[in-house]
């Protein structure tokens, strides 16, 4: 069993969420992808975020007719502040010897990596894929950055977009479609009461307009 576990504030989740969620999970052959909405990032405090379950809500009523979606509320059901680490290993503990999981992220989040804790754990625990949409981020930036930040023994294959190291779980590069939406984007719109038909699912603008999102 091969399962991906994608986590972000998704404040709030859209389509291009689910359309690069599509197309890593064929990429890699996931069984399934799990979204994992995050409470206030212990890295980003202060960040104007929507409610934990009010997120949650977008996500999984964005996902429930994709058989190989699910959701996940670890990270905010947790007490305290919740750290990448300690998701992965619960997952891990519950998963067992049969289950490989891979942790998602886009390169943003990535470049990010070092504020976090227990940085050096998260490479030996689990696979990294990393979605890049192009932009300033290149693969050579991302390998730079690994080789400057992370560690020097990383080795990329420039055919698949791969870095391998003896001692640390490998780390991909995903190439995936340029899609011209971000959960910026669409609180920026809401706030200037502009439509936001066609960036998000429906149920999504339909929570958000019940709860007065991001006014």
């Amino acid at each position: 069993m091969n399962i991906g576990l994608f986590g972000g504030t998704f404040n709030p989740f859209h389509n291009g969420h689910l359309e690069i969620s599509q197309y890593v999970q064929k990429k890699y052959s996931l069984n399934k992808i799990i979204f994992i909405p995050s409470a206030t990032p212990p890295h980003k405090p202060g960040s104007n975020l929507a409610q934990a379950k009010d997120r949650y809500d977008m996500v999984k009523c964005s996902i429930d007719d994709f058989p190989g979606f699910e959701i996940s509320d670890k990270e905010f059901s947790r007490r305290g502040p919740s750290f990448t680490i300690d998701t992965i290993n619960e997952f891990k503990t519950e998963g067992g010897k049969h289950t490989n999981f891979f942790l998602i992220m886009g390169s943003d989040a990535f470049l990010d990596i070092p504020t976090w804790k227990q940085t050096e754990k998260i490479f030996t625990s689990i696979p990294i894929i990393i979605m890049l949409r192009g932009g300033n981020d290149t693969p050579d930036i991302i390998a730079a950055f690994i080789d400057e930040h992370i560690s020097k023994g990383y080795t990329l294959n420039r055919g698949t977009h791969e870095f391998t190291h003896e001692q640390k779980q490998m780390i991909s590069i995903c190439i995936v479609p340029k899609i011209d939406i971000s959960s910026t984007m669409i609180r920026d719109r809401i706030k200037n009461d502009l439509p936001i038909q066609g960036l998000v699912p429906a149920a999504v603008e339909a929570v958000i307009k019940a709860k007065d999102l991001y006014k």
